[in-house]
């Protein structure tokens, strides 16, 4: 990088200052290095709570710029009440999780959209919410009101949280971290939803499609959400070189109709070649395309803040994380309704 770090992050900071608001309760990405010319530092925003994220390798690499990086927080940022580090390559589970740099306590929670979520910024490497899947949540609150949804890879579950606040009939959690679940029923608390046990699934996710499969379950929308790479007992996650498997699996807990959101946030695979598999999986005619969700842009960078290239041709998509929605046909149902339909055109 050759612009001075102190001028890269007035710029991305000044694009960001029409989100922020007067309560200091929202969550966004104030700086992604990744897109916006240092690699190495990542800087996030929850309610009044930086997280900054140092990559740099080894990470003492990284001590002047996250100090550097610190300092101009507060000078453009007064009313922040706690700065938090995490050090993605330190040998110490403890500060890839988070050290303070200053302040007494993390924000616990963020509203957005006007759905409040819990958060545990110090529970792992990452906050407790997504922030490049806030306009899939928007989705949610729009499009499954009085739907029934099954949650899978849920993490802390926001995803989950927002097709309750957007009225759906049902939605059951699926992950296999009990620390993750319980975040996730502090977001139903937070909001007056009711925590029942039966809708907290902690387990295997394979192990889970197996029971809900036999015991007849059907959802009206699946969110397939999972890491890139991950081994369980029932089986194994892998979004580079199988994607196509995982999303076979859950097909059949579909009711006919339904729609399957599935993500691809694997670095590696390009947009192309993720829309080649779903296609692919498209050509039997029982499922179909039917809307791709960008990242939004405080995430991905703006037309002015951002710098170099991406490792991999994006397109159709707009960053590494890849969100389709997908409608699903049963065979046997939708064949019934061509054949009725048949037999109304021949009379």
């Amino acid at each position: 990088m050759t612009e001075p770090l102190a001028d890269v992050l007035a710029r991305a900071f000044a694009a960001r200052t029409p989100m922020l608001n007067e309560a200091h309760d929202s969550a966004m990405r104030l700086f992604n290095g990744f897109t916006e010319g240092q690699p190495d530092l990542v800087v996030d925003l929850y309610g009044a709570t930086t997280i900054i994220h140092n990559y740099a390798d080894p990470p003492a690499e990284g001590t002047a710029m996250v100090a550097e990086c610190q300092d101009l927080l507060l000078a453009h940022l007064p009313w922040l009440r706690t700065m938090l580090l995490k050090t993605r390559n330190s040998a110490l589970q403890e500060e890839r999780h988070g050290k303070l740099l200053f302040g007494d306590t993390v924000d616990q929670q963020v509203c957005e959209h006007g759905v409040h979520y819990a958060l545990d910024p110090m529970m792992s490497r990452d906050a407790g919410l997504f922030l490049d899947t806030r306009l899939l949540r928007a989705w949610a609150l729009r499009e499954l009101a009085g739907k029934t949804v099954l949650n899978t890879f849920a993490y802390t579950g926001s995803l989950g949280v927002a097709a309750l606040a957007g009225g759906a009939a049902r939605v059951l959690q699926l992950d296999h971290n009990g620390a993750f679940l319980k975040v996730a029923k502090a977001s139903y608390a937070l909001n007056g939803f009711p925590v029942e046990k039966q809708d907290f699934l902690l387990g295997d996710f394979f192990i889970w499609l197996g029971r809900l499969k036999k015991a007849g379950e059907r959802f009206d929308c699946i969110f397939l959400d999972p890491p890139f790479f991950s081994s369980g007992q029932g089986g194994t996650v892998d979004m580079v070189n199988n994607s196509a498997r995982l999303i076979n699996k859950v097909r059949p807990l579909l009711r006919d109709g339904g729609r399957l959101v599935t993500i691809n946030n694997a670095l590696f695979v390009s947009g192309q070649t993720y829309m080649d598999t779903l296609l692919a999986l498209c050509a039997d005619g029982y499922m179909k395309v039917t809307e791709l969700i960008d990242v939004p842009p405080d995430f991905t960078g703006y037309p002015d803040t951002r710098s170099g290239s991406p490792i991999t041709d994006l397109h159709p998509f707009n960053h590494a994380t890849k969100i389709a929605v997908l409608e699903i046909r049963k065979k046997a149902e939708s064949d019934a309704v061509d054949s009725t339909q048949r037999s109304k055109e021949a009379k």
